[in-house]
């Protein structure tokens, strides 16, 4: 049978509502009665119902994760970290997908924030006006998306697109193409910026298309716009863009990286096993993970003084097959 609170009351010699004070308001308990209870309930083994708790402190133990794609193998490692860390802290994750859709998005954190005492809101496609009334009542954090007075987690794709730049132009690509992501994408808004940046240090031409659909589809549909356009330096949103980017252009009879080099974004496993490897901007998804249910956590207790805290989190270029000097000028 299991132990109920009136197994702990009985034992401790107290009334009922004591031990469900000791639980969901020790602070109103005397010390000496709060042990007792406690060393009761240790020996009997007892565990509050953490429901019921909730239905009378509004403290619920669970967090929501929205993503915006959960078949993108961007953000497997991201959910797996968040979760590890926020059990570990004693808290459960409710994951959420959007598949790109800033209505879905919407209407799944109002549905979140009757059962959950925080957000983390992954990628959005909402607007940051939006955003930010969302999360008047509740605490949130977003992870790549800048919103004022919110805490976020942004990885530094700025500088790793740059980076990407700077390596196609470094092995002699003088015409280069950045395929763009989807609408409202922050990720994509920082690669535009940093990239054109950077083509012109270089002195290399660069030319942006956009929105396009983050996936290996969308990769391959924007093949054409490569061709059409001459170029031999390829940056794409994601690894999906870029694999698809890679196979549309192999369906045209271009070889990468002979004719055309490719550079991904993610560094997801995809993108390894590819052939030819990958040419990649590694993101930091497992500590972006941990860190936004850091900062989630650190908002819900301090509910007075959240504050709009942010970690930026380093990216980096790994190097493999997708990418060579340009083929020689006929």
């Amino acid at each position: 049978m299991a132990v109920t609170i009136r197994d702990v009351a009985r034992a401790a010699g107290v009334h009922v509502s004591t031990v469900s004070r000791t639980f969901s308001a020790p602070n109103l308990v005397k010390v000496d009665t709060r042990e007792r209870v406690l060393a009761a309930a240790a020996e009997l083994g007892y565990r509050p119902n953490q429901a019921a708790r909730a239905l009378t402190t509004g403290v619920t133990h669970n967090l929501g994760l929205i993503v915006a794609d959960i078949a993108n193998p961007f953000f497997p490692p991201l959910i797996k970290s968040a979760q590890s860390y926020a059990r570990v802290r004693g808290y459960q994750v409710f994951v959420a997908d959007t598949d790109e859709d800033p209505r879905a998005e919407e209407e799944l954190i109002s549905i979140l924030a009757k059962q959950v005492d925080g957000v983390v809101l992954v990628s959005p496609r909402l607007s940051n006006a939006a955003i930010a009334g969302l999360s008047a009542d509740l605490p949130f954090v977003v992870v790549n998306r800048n919103v004022k007075g919110l805490p976020a987690v942004l990885m530094d794709i700025g500088s790793g697109a740059a980076t990407a730049v700077e390596h196609l132009a470094g092995l002699g690509h003088r015409r280069l193409m950045l395929l763009g992501g989807p609408r409202g994408s922050w990720t994509s808004e920082q690669m535009r910026r940093s990239a054109a940046a950077a083509a012109e240090r270089s002195g290399v031409s660069l030319e942006i298309t956009g929105p396009n659909a983050p996936t290996e589809r969308g990769g391959r549909l924007a093949a054409a716009a490569v061709l059409e356009a001459g170029a031999t330096g390829v940056i794409a949103y994601n690894d999906l863009m870029a694999i698809g980017t890679i196979e549309g252009l192999s369906g045209s009879g271009v070889e990468v990286p002979r004719e055309v080099s490719v550079v991904g974004v993610d560094d997801t496993v995809a993108g390894r096993v590819a052939r030819p490897k990958l040419t990649t901007i590694a993101m930091p998804t497992q500590e972006a993970g941990r860190s936004a249910v850091d900062l989630l956590l650190h908002a819900i207790d301090m509910p007075g003084g959240r504050g709009a805290a942010k970690t930026t989190l380093e990216t980096s270029l790994v190097v493999r097959e997708s990418t060579a000097p340009p083929p020689p000028l006929k």
